[in-house]
């Protein structure tokens, strides 16, 4: 078995080709990459050597991401989005991925209606059904209406759809200070995807402060300033029954000005923080980050 079994890193926090992406996530000992849809359709030889490049890294896709503002659209609009929803889906079987992250819709123009919402959901994975493609649903912590994983969760269980799961981010639970309690109300079964970052500040002032510091500074578990925090979610959902995929969802504007395989060891070094630290139930605050504050 993997040391790393259970964790992957994301291609959007290198920088560089697709390739070189996928050989040192491989080489710091990881066996499943996050795929963002830029990293596949920019390739230079097209969504067919994208695709090639990541069956020949032996890596096992986590997911594919992302679909945004997908629910509580009508007319135009909602024909637009399923056209691109299919789209997506191709790709994200093409790529043998079984997951599709889809997030919580920012539109002004969507609907605020939650039997709405869950009605289109269960539209999307109906259309993932015959793919074999389950459906992550997140709630972005500046969403227009879903902007929790409780209210996602409520979503979800009104869709009532076996392959329509919810996407857990520990960035957006932190930064909108929902509660964790309400973790033991989920259903491990239908957790298809739990997301890991930390940040360098205590808290995030604004919708607009949540959303630049969530596209430009995340960092790896364990070296921001909420590891007791983050600890404490992942111990949660271990308790609950989750087994599933944990992946680095990290942002940041300089990792993608370093060598991809120093970037790649600092995941690597996260993982391993949580896989002998956290869930073997020790001090949740790693050494070298104290190491590192005290410098």
């Amino acid at each position: 078995m993997n040391a790393l079994d259970g964790f992957g890193l994301d291609t959007i926090t290198f920088a560089g080709p697709l390739e070189a992406k996928l050989a040192a996530i491989a080489q710091a000992g990881f066996s499943q990459v996050m795929l963002n849809a830029r990293d596949i359709v920019g390739h230079p030889g097209g969504v067919p050597a994208a695709v090639a490049a990541v069956r020949a890294s032996g890596l096992r896709p986590t997911g594919f991401q992302v679909l945004r503002d997908f629910e509580g659209l009508s007319g135009h609009l909602h024909d637009y989005k399923v056209d691109i929803a299919k789209g997506m889906l191709e790709m994200c079987a093409a790529l043998g991925s079984r997951v599709l992250l889809a997030c919580s819709s920012v539109s002004r123009h969507a609907t605020q209606d939650y039997d709405e919402l869950a009605r289109d959901l269960r539209k999307l994975a109906m259309l993932a059904l015959p793919l074999g493609i389950r459906v992550a649903y997140e709630g972005l912590s500046w969403g227009r209406t879903i902007n929790e994983y409780t209210t996602a969760w409520d979503v979800v269980c009104r869709a009532d759809t076996p392959n329509l799961g919810i996407g857990i981010d520990s960035y957006h639970i932190i930064a909108a200070k929902t509660p964790p309690d309400a973790i033991e109300e989920l259903d491990p079964e239908r957790i298809f995807l739990v997301q890991l970052s930390d940040f360098m500040w205590q808290e995030t002032q604004s919708f607009e402060d949540r959303m630049t510091t969530a596209r430009t500074f995340r960092v790896f578990p364990g070296e921001g300033v909420h590891s007791e925090a983050l600890a404490d979610l992942v111990i949660r959902l271990e308790n609950i029954g989750f087994r599933g995929d944990y992946s680095f969802e990290v942002f940041n504007d300089d990792y993608q000005q370093l060598p991809l395989d120093v970037v790649a060891a600092r995941g690597r070094r996260s993982a391993l923080w949580l896989r002998d630290d956290v869930l073997h139930h020790a001090a949740p605050l790693p050494a070298w980050a104290t190491q590192s504050r005290a410098a």
